[in-house]
């Protein structure tokens, strides 16, 4: 069973890489919840992510990182 927020939506912890992440995914890096603002494609598949804090960083096709998505219920 997956844990519930307020408003419907469900919290799902997943694995992510270069090609799955998407804007809202939060990763945590060093200790630090990090939301993911934007995205860029960057040559050879990998992509630069921006989170809401400013920061960068950048994962290329085999980086593997866990991340929560909410997912919201229709």
């Amino acid at each position: 069973m997956r844990p519930q927020v307020p408003g419907g939506a469900l919290v799902s912890h997943i694995e992510v890489t270069a090609a799955t992440v998407q804007r809202g995914d939060i990763i945590q890096l060093g200790g630090q919840a990090c939301r993911v603002r934007e995205l860029f494609q960057l040559p050879q598949g990998a992509k630069q992510l921006v989170f809401e804090s400013g920061e960068l960083l950048v994962i290329h096709t085999r980086t593997r990182l866990v991340a929560v998505r909410l997912l919201r219920r229709r």
